[in-house]
Parts: C-alpha cells; sequence; structure tokens
C-alpha cells in the first residue's frame, strides 16, 4: 500500500538500476521521525522523501528507507510487529560524521546513546546511537 501521491522523483526500475556498490534500506515505522535522526544527528543529506520511501546521501555513501507499510505483501513483513527489534548485530556505520557531534545532537533529541564517544584501538573515534527504530548507528572519525 503507498501513500504518496502522485508519481516520485525518479521511477523505482530506473533508480534500482543505478545503484551499486554496498547497499543499506532500512524499514521505519515513522518516515518523519526516521528522516529526523538522518537530518539532526547523522547531517545527512536527503535526496528524495515520501511517506513511503526516502533516499539518502552522506560521507560518499548512499541508502535508502522503505515504511513499514510498503511491505504489507513483503515476507518480511511478519518481522515488523511494533514490539520486536530491528537491526540487532548490524552497525551502520557513517565514516567522516563526528561522533561527539552526533552523540550531542542525539541526546538533546532524546536519541538513546548506547556509548558515548571515545577513541578506540582501531584508529577511529566513534559513538553508538540508537535510532527511533531500534537501528544501531556509528558515526566515526579517524583519530588524529
Amino acid at each position: 500500500m503507498k501513500l504518496r501521491d502522485g508519481e516520485s522523483w525518479i521511477p523505482a526500475p530506473e533508480y534500482g538500476r543505478a545503484l551499486r556498490g554496498l547497499g543499506v534500506n532500512l524499514i521505519v515505522r515513522n518516515m518523519a521521525d526516521a528522516l529526523r535522526f538522518q537530518v539532526e544527528v547523522l547531517a545527512a543529506d536527503i535526496t528524495y522523501s515520501d511517506p513511503d520511501f526516502a533516499a539518502i546521501k552522506g560521507y560518499g555513501g548512499e541508502w535508502m528507507l522503505h515504511a513499514d507499510h510498503t511491505y504489507n505483501d513483503h515476507p518480511l513483513q511478519g518481522s515488523l510487529a511494533p514490539d520486536l527489534a530491528r537491526g540487532i548485530g548490524a552497525e551502520l556505520r557513517v565514516y567522516g560524521r563526528d561522533p561527539d557531534v552526533a552523540e550531542a545532537r542525539a541526546r538533546e533529541l532524546g536519541f538513546e546513546v548506547l556509548a558515548g564517544a571515545l577513541d578506540k584501538p582501531h584508529g577511529l573515534r566513534e559513538a553508538y546511537i540508537i535510532d527511533q527504530d531500534g537501528y544501531l548507528w556509528v558515526p566515526g572519525v579517524p583519530v588524529e
């Protein structure tokens, strides 16, 4: 079921054929809340968004969001119940986003900070932040 009125900014088959490299698609409960996290905490750019779908760019990467209702006829639909956790075990890493700034913004907006910004032995400063849908985002920059 789609909630969008009118046409998308690009036909889905054309967009799909243009994607390259690693792809990330997140299924979200509320598109507006998800976009707020993307912009306010991750400082990502919204290429396109409507009530069903969003294309996001940031730090040299691209990812997508699909609203739960777009998965009504999808095999994954049964795992989208409100009481089930999402993304367990996956880390969505955003290289280039200052983890101190992301952590501060996340705290201001009431998002859960699993671990604050720290210098790690692998040469990155990272923070662990959980978004409104339970996905774990790890913004990080190289340690000077």
